[in-house]
């Protein structure tokens, strides 16, 4: 499975790189991610849930930075196992600041999947890939933003010896992404990947068609009951 893009952020190449070397951010921007700590220099230990088609695993694994060449380019290599099967990849990640104070985020890995989740087949495997990648390069996006934002200033406190100077308020807090709001993502994604532009509107109209039908059938089903 390879997987290679890019993505552009709003933001000088510094903050970019800070966001990305810090372990709150990326336990953010990760859907899925139910933990993640820092066990070395470069190093995180963490927990994923992830879905791929049908299957859905928790994965226990490490992610570690390596290669860095500050405010330039790392390369980043996970591995995790959980009872659906195996993950394990890695990527070199280059910041490339542009015009306008922007910087560009280009990437390009493989990865390896194993077990259940390796049942679904490799399209499927990519596209799901692809999908939950792009939805942490958005998360990262919007925690930048979220960074850039001066904090609110301090609210006045009364004179008194002693007393603690006022601190002003933290950046607002960005969750990462729900599991359903992954799911969801994930599905449109899959739809774009494997239905053709040309034949979504039957599928929809057919999806929506079959839709009707089961509720009136459940609605039938329990007006008879009730009866």
């Amino acid at each position: 499975m390879e997987l290679s893009g890019s993505y552009t952020f709003a933001a000088p190449r510094t903050e970019v790189w800070d966001a990305l070397m810090d372990p709150e951010v990326l336990a953010k921007m990760l859907p899925g991610t139910e933990r993640l700590d820092k066990v070395g220099d470069n190093s995180f230990e963490g927990v994923l849930n992830v879905r791929v088609g049908p299957v859905q695993g928790r994965f226990k694994g490490v992610v570690s930075l390596i290669d860095l060449k500050d405010q330039e380019s790392f390369r980043m290599e996970v591995e995790g196992r959980g009872p659906a099967g195996f993950v394990r990849g890695g990527g070199d990640v280059v910041l490339t600041e542009v015009e306008d104070a922007k910087t560009v985020l280009s990437y390009q890995g493989t990865g390896d999947v194993g077990g259940r989740i390796a049942s679904v087949g490799q399209r499927l495997v990519e596209t799901s890939a692809k999908s939950i990648l792009r939805q942490g390069l958005e998360s990262l996006d919007r925690i930048i933003l979220a960074r850039q934002q001066p904090a609110a200033p301090p609210q006045p406190t009364p004179e008194a010896p002693g007393a603690a100077a006022p601190q002003p308020a933290p950046t607002p807090e960005i969750n990462p992404p729900s599991e359903l709001e992954v799911t969801l993502r994930l599905a449109q994604d899959i739809f774009a990947e494997y239905v053709p532009a040309e034949q979504r509107p039957y599928v929809v109209g057919g999806l929506a068609t079959l839709s009707v039908v089961l509720v009136l059938w459940l609605l039938r089903k329990l007006f008879c009951h009730s009866s």
